[in-house]
């Protein structure tokens, strides 16, 4: 801790002996910030590291070298962030009442990381405010070799649910995660130490991919949202029909998920996560054929600021072309065939095989 922050630290006294601690005002401002869930924990050595590592070398996370980097802060978060001794660990509700679609509901809005990214600096700034000094720090949110489960369940936040995601008792798991690393010691609170999924196998059972190979393990080289975002070359043959009409990401080990079904929350009005209006009202048919159709002007005007550019348009067009291979119709042939011209390979590659598949259809069929 710098000398500064270190010489302002009696006003915390102070304020802790009219009742108001530092700790207090941190929540209280998250809160007011638009986070749905707040916990204070230590830094130092993440006791997840080593099983991560382990999945790693299992080949698990496929395509997603960059998992790689990093790995000494990834096992010490006190080495991300120069005399970080604590974290603040937020969550924010992106929507687990919305009717599932297409589109998976975390991508459907404003950018996640740019909305927690900016609301964690200004918690940062507030905290500079009350210390009366500058203090390092930085936010996290799923853009560091950060273990953010680690540090939520450490912060009493949840558990791991036998999906991977980690699950509050208040509000499910349909929330994001972002952690502000501070140079200032803060009480911390109790870790969750227990899990409440029981016997339940669920999510286990419902993936269609069979991407969860037992409890908490993910094979991510099968997961859809991994197919449809991360990975960029083909589709595995075997798998696309498993995708069915889920255009990017997916929901499904969530959405069978009893703490969601129970304490899951819907979007207030003013949330920046609603559905922007290229996906407003579009079924899986509708939005596969106006992405096949796009060009990369259009794409960038429609999803300015999505999450979903990650994917770029090419990898949007794949996929698309999957879905009307999977729940198409022969009315879907005119952009299957257009999409035969598509400068990129991998969309004529799947083009043909969706076009394959549905002018063998009949229109009336229920797929």
């Amino acid at each position: 801790m710098n000398a500064a922050v270190a010489g302002a630290m009696p006003d915390h006294s102070a304020n802790a002996r009219r009742g108001v601690t530092l700790e207090a005002r941190i929540k209280a401002q998250a809160y007011g910030l638009g986070f749905d869930l707040v916990g204070l924990t230590r830094t130092g050595p993440a006791p997840t590291a080593e099983t991560f590592d382990e999945w790693l070398r299992a080949g698990h996370a496929g395509e997603m070298h960059y998992l790689e980097r990093g790995a000494e802060k990834r096992r010490d978060s006190r080495l991300a962030v120069d005399g970080a001794l604590s974290a603040i660990v937020v969550a924010m509700s992106y929507g687990g009442r919305e009717p599932s679609g297409p589109v998976a509901r975390y991508a459907r809005g404003a950018d996640y990381h740019d909305v927690m990214a900016e609301r964690l600096r200004a918690l940062h700034a507030c905290v500079e405010n009350w210390v009366g000094a500058p203090i390092r720090g930085k936010a996290y949110v799923d853009t560091g070799p950060i273990l953010e489960r680690d540090l939520a369940r450490r912060a009493g936040l949840g558990w791991f649910g036998k999906n991977t995601m980690l699950i509050n008792r208040g509000i499910g798991s349909f929330f994001f995660l972002g952690v502000l690393l501070i140079e200032i010691e803060l009480e911390v609170d109790a870790p969750f130490s227990t899990t409440h999924c029981g016997t339940c196998t669920r999510c286990l059972d419902a993936c269609p991919t069979d991407a969860l190979l037992e409890r908490g393990v993910l094979d991510a080289r099968r997961c859809i949202s991994y197919l449809t975002i991360e990975l960029k070359g083909a589709i595995p043959l075997e798998l696309r029909d498993l995708i069915g009409d889920r255009l990017y990401g997916c929901d499904i080990c969530q959405d069978v998920c009893p703490w969601n079904d129970r304490f899951a929350r819907g979007l207030p009005d003013d949330s920046p996560y609603r559905p922007r209006e290229a996906l407003a009202n579009r079924d899986a048919r509708t939005l596969a054929r106006e992405l096949l159709g796009m060009t990369d002007e259009e794409f960038s005007r429609a999803f300015k600021g999505s999450p979903m550019k990650r994917a770029k348009l090419r990898g949007l067009k794949r996929n698309s072309a999957v879905v009307l291979g999977n729940v198409g119709t022969p009315e879907d042939v005119d952009a299957l065939t257009r999409a035969l011209d598509d400068p990129e390979p991998q969309v004529r590659e799947h083009a043909a095989w969706a076009l394959e598949r549905c002018v063998t259809l009949d229109p009336a069929d229920e797929r």
